[in-house]
């Protein structure tokens, strides 16, 4: 599956481009299942979750790979839940207030429907042609794309 971003800019390397959403929100760990809180950086289709504002990311959910995000104060049994799922895992976490799980909730949400395969915003993209008849992606030797 392709994510293709629709307005896209030319940004020198020295100046990436700001990230579309960012904030604290506190997140279920995948093993141990307690609550940390993180900071979240949506860029793209990737969400990056790092401890500090300034640290690292040492995570990133692959918003291509997602099906839903909701609402999920009964699942998590927190205030201002809400869920991320992909096929092959759910993440819960939750927001200080419940306008910013709103807008986690349309950020996120907006971020999935971009990267789907479903989404035209001219007409003029379909998610086939960059595949052949043999199933082979067609754009991976094609080094015009500073993106890839």
């Amino acid at each position: 599956m392709h994510c293709i971003d629709h307005a896209l800019t030319l940004v020198s390397p020295s100046h990436p481009p700001p990230p579309e959403f960012e904030g604290w929100l506190t997140k279920q760990s995948a093993w141990l299942k307690d609550w940390r809180r993180r900071y979240f950086i949506l860029k793209g289709s990737k969400l990056f979750f790092a401890k500090s504002e300034s640290g690292a990311p040492h995570g990133m959910i692959d918003l291509a790979t997602c099906t839903t995000v909701k609402s999920a104060e009964l699942k998590a049994q927190k205030r201002n839940a809400l869920e991320v799922s992909t096929p092959e895992t759910t993440f819960l976490m939750y927001a200080d207030t419940e306008k910013e799980k709103d807008d986690w909730i349309g950020s996120v949400g907006k971020a999935i429907v971009r990267c789907s395969s479903t989404f035209h915003d001219d007409g003029d993209y379909n998610s086939d042609d960059d595949v052949d008849s043999e199933g082979d992606d067609n754009t991976a030797d094609d080094d015009s794309n500073p993106y890839r």
